[in-house]
């Protein structure tokens, strides 16, 4: 028999101590350098995006890597990035956690569609609330103070 696995994530962090530094004219580069990153660990990117303190990557990873790899490496990569070609003055690192929810494939579009929009999104809901929201709607436990 073959193996099929079907790993869909939506993986969300944010900047330390969410500082508002990922200014958005270079936002771009910083998300196509992070979609090489994960084409290259043999992942299926759909579609990644953020706002200034934090970012929403939705990503099937394949099977043979953990997904705290793949996210150890993204940070990694892209905070390489960020510093070699100065492109967010402000940025002083990642966060050191995550928030990573495994997807049906019934919620793929609306998730595209939800991480594509994350500027409106964002005038309506601050960061926090969108967390405790995601976390409560994946039935996750948490401690506020680590939020």
């Amino acid at each position: 028999m073959s193996t099929y696995i079907q790993n869909l994530h939506h993986i969300v962090f944010a900047t330390k101590n969410r500082i508002p530094c990922l200014q958005k004219n270079n936002r771009s580069v910083l998300f196509k350098y992070m979609y090489g990153v994960l084409k290259n660990k043999k992942c299926h990117v759909y579609r990644i995006n953020g706002v200034e303190d934090h970012l929403h990557i939705l990503t099937h990873i394949h099977q043979t890597i953990p997904l705290s790899s793949v996210i150890r490496e993204i940070k990694l990569a892209s905070h390489a990035l960020i510093k070699r070609e100065s492109l967010f003055p402000e940025f002083k690192g990642w966060q050191e956690g995550y928030a990573a929810f495994s997807c049906h494939e019934e919620h793929k579009e609306r998730l595209i569609y939800y991480i594509k929009n994350q500027e409106i999104h964002h005038q309506r809901i601050s960061w926090e609330e969108e967390l405790i929201s995601l976390l409560e709607e994946h039935g996750v436990e948490y401690d506020e103070k680590y939020l």
